[in-house]
């Protein structure tokens, strides 16, 4: 270990983009949830998971041999879990590394089936890796990080797509919708519209609250809000999520009222919530909010 990084592994975008995200969050949308603790052409992320016969781009079963070029480190997803089908494979280090090409070469990614998949560096001490496009359903991988191995698997493919030219919900499971449910995003008023991208569930909370002053937006400002939102489901570190607003039910399906989050019914907002779990995708499309672009530690599918 040194105290700094050897510049040959790393360009000066790449390295800038790296401490962007490494620093504090910049919190926007919903809220914080106070309560809560050569190139090539890639496949648009919702597209079915791509399979491979042999050896997958990107990937290496084989064991990892020699001494590590890093510290111990922490690998999630965590062995035996099982984990949605946008969920990335992240790699913690204990300090930084000397070289970032050979910390890459350590980390040994397999899956069957094969598929092909890309390393990226979220911060300076956090290197992940995901598949170009979506892991196939029940995809079993294992990952050898310099010796600390982690094997996983994908449940079924349960792909949420909030389109805001409909504002409605629809969910696939294995490809078949299984559920269409009214929903309202970020408004246009104030500028909270709710950003296009692929996300991902991060975590659940059955109870939060949701402050605006967290954000810097006073509480008893035009666009302030202090409230107890039930079965949120958050799908990025910015503060925004899936949850029951009984508030809008009347508005779910034909506009957008929310601060940046979905706003979905109650009894919609319990199913999803039991439903729905860490690396499940959701994707935003068609809002006028633009691509989610925050370095915020959740961008994955947008790198």
């Amino acid at each position: 270990m040194t105290e700094g990084i050897n510049m040959s592994g790393w360009t000066r975008t790449h390295l800038i983009d790296a401490v962007k995200a490494a620093g504090v969050a910049f919190i926007a949308g919903c809220a914080l949830a106070l309560s809560a603790g050569p190139a090539v052409a890639e496949p648009a992320p919702g597209d079915p998971g791509i399979v491979v016969s042999g050896p997958a781009a990107g990937q290496d079963p084989t064991p990892f041999t020699g001494v590590a070029p890093f510290g111990p480190p922490k690998v999630l997803p965590g062995n035996g879990a099982t984990v949605g089908v946008a969920q990335p494979i992240i790699v913690n280090f204990p300090g930084l590394v000397d070289d970032s090409g050979a910390a890459e070469r350590a980390v040994h990614v397999s899956s069957v089936p094969p598929v092909p998949g890309k390393f990226y560096w979220m911060t300076p001490t956090q290197l992940r890796w995901r598949p170009l496009s979506f892991w196939p359903a029940h995809t079993a991988v294992t990952v050898d990080a310099g010796g600390a191995v982690s094997s996983f698997q994908t449940g079924d493919s349960l792909v949420a797509t909030a389109d805001d030219a409909t504002h409605q919900l629809t969910i696939t499971r294995n490809g078949a919708v299984e559920k269409t449910i009214p929903m309202s995003m970020g408004m246009s008023a104030g500028g909270h519209q709710t950003p296009n991208g692929t996300y991902y569930v991060q975590e659940k909370m059955p109870s939060v609250v949701m402050d605006s002053s967290t954000y810097g937006v006073p509480v008893n400002s035009t666009y302030g809000y202090r409230t107890t939102v039930e079965l949120a489901v958050r799908f990025d570190d910015s503060g925004d999520f899936v949850h029951s607003a009984p508030w809008s039910v009347g508005d779910q399906g034909k506009r957008d009222v929310s601060h940046g989050c979905i706003n979905i019914s109650p009894s919609n907002a319990k199913w999803f919530f039991d439903n729905f779990n860490a690396g499940d995708p959701i994707v935003v499309k068609n809002s006028s909010g633009g691509t989610y672009s925050r370095h915020d530690g959740s961008n994955d599918w947008q790198l």
